[in-house]
């Protein structure tokens, strides 16, 4: 498709404004993208840790083209090509019983809480201060960064937000009217902040004793992220519930609901007429088997990070790394674009990097050399 020379201009006029942006993105290869003036960059943002296997990975690019010849869409009125096998080797992944798919992760993060809410019988749900779980109506009340959330208040749903990594504020939140606990195993909009693993065998003690179920929130933290399919299988603990979208499809627009034995929606109590489709599930089946290669050298291109980056007291969990740089951060991150590397400004003056995981240790160096560079 050929680029409208004045991108900008356009979509000034024709699109909604809710975005800050710059550059156009035109083109990707493996851990590198070029903008429409035909700029180089390394890309340590991976479509907020979307592109898990780079930019057009050969093996998923070519499942989708091979896909797409055969069938596009048919909607959930049918059995869907795909759709089981790719929910087998999710669960099997996971420890859980049961998928669901939806179109993003906000979705994922929908239906979980609906599930929760149908199957306890209760209305009520517990999340933590700093939590993104997604901007639909639903996800958003489980939300906590107050900017985004309160000017569409009320949001109909009954939560209450408790301290990250508090326990002992866990407990005298959650009683018998509690649905759920909605969690991320590290909060990665918020600049990668990880609590103990600790905290999370007391979530799940607290959910035990009072009923409620405890939801995992690994939309950015899974499918190989941090070094493991899971972000929460690092502390041991299985939660009721799972989301998952970001990485799953390698940038193809997909989320995932999964939930342990005895827990599912029955007929009609959800559905969805485009997730879970021949595309997005020939997109994901091919993701999952490059994962599934590179999964053990994760955690040590983690520590490549971390050792590079040692002099700023870097959060590293695998390919999740966070450092806290202030007031600065919105400029370090223009440094950073104007030198060919895309790194990203989160919350708090927090620096985030969530590079493909496929970027290679000279990559690495690369970026690292140019954040040094610009932090001093």
């Amino acid at each position: 498709m050929q680029q409208h020379n004045d991108y900008r201009a356009l979509e000034a006029r024709y699109y909604m404004p809710a975005f800050s942006r710059d550059i156009m993105i035109v083109r990707g290869k493996g851990s590198r993208v070029w903008d429409a003036e035909g700029k180089e960059y390394l890309d340590c943002v991976a479509g907020i840790a979307v592109c898990s296997t780079g930019h057009c990975h050969p093996a998923v690019t070519k499942a989708i083209c091979e896909q797409a010849k055969r069938l596009i869409h048919c909607s959930n009125l049918y059995y869907v090509p795909g759709q089981a096998e790719l929910a087998q080797k999710l669960v099997e992944r996971t420890e859980m019983a049961k998928a669901f798919f939806s179109n993003s992760g906000a979705e994922a993060s929908d239906g979980a809480l609906k599930l929760a809410r149908v199957r306890t019988g209760r209305k009520k749900f517990v999340a933590f201060t700093h939590g993104f779980h997604g901007r639909t109506i639903g996800s958003l009340a489980v939300t906590h960064k107050p900017g985004i959330r309160e000017p569409f208040e009320p949001l109909g749903m009954a939560r209450t937000f408790v301290e990250y990594g508090d326990a002992e504020g866990l407990r005298k939140a959650v009683d018998s009217d509690t649905a759920g606990v909605i969690v991320e195993p590290i909060q990665g909009e918020a600049g990668v902040i990880i609590p103990p693993d600790s905290f999370f065998g007391d979530i799940r003690e607290i959910c035990d004793r009072t009923g409620a179920l405890m939801i995992v929130d690994e939309v950015q933290t899974g499918m190989g992220r941090t070094g493991k399919w899971l972000a929460i299988q690092h502390t041991g603990v299985i939660p009721d519930i799972i989301t998952l979208a970001k990485g799953i499809a390698s940038g193809f627009p997909m989320g995932a609901l999964l939930a342990r034995e005895g827990l599912e929606f029955k007929k009609s109590e959800h559905g969805s007429t485009f997730a879970g489709g021949p595309l997005a599930c020939a997109a994901a089946l091919a993701t999952l088997q490059v994962i599934e290669e590179i999964l053990p050298s994760i955690s040590g291109k983690g520590e490549r990070f971390r050792t590079n980056l040692s002099k700023y007291n870097p959060r590293v969990r695998g390919l999740m790394i966070g450092m806290t740089v202030g007031d600065r951060c919105g400029a370090v991150q223009k440094q950073c674009a104007e030198r060919g590397l895309l790194v990203n400004c989160a919350a708090d003056g927090n620096l985030r990097l969530v590079p493909p995981l496929i970027i290679s240790d000279e990559e690495i160096d690369q970026a690292c050399t140019i954040i040094r560079e610009e932090l001093g």
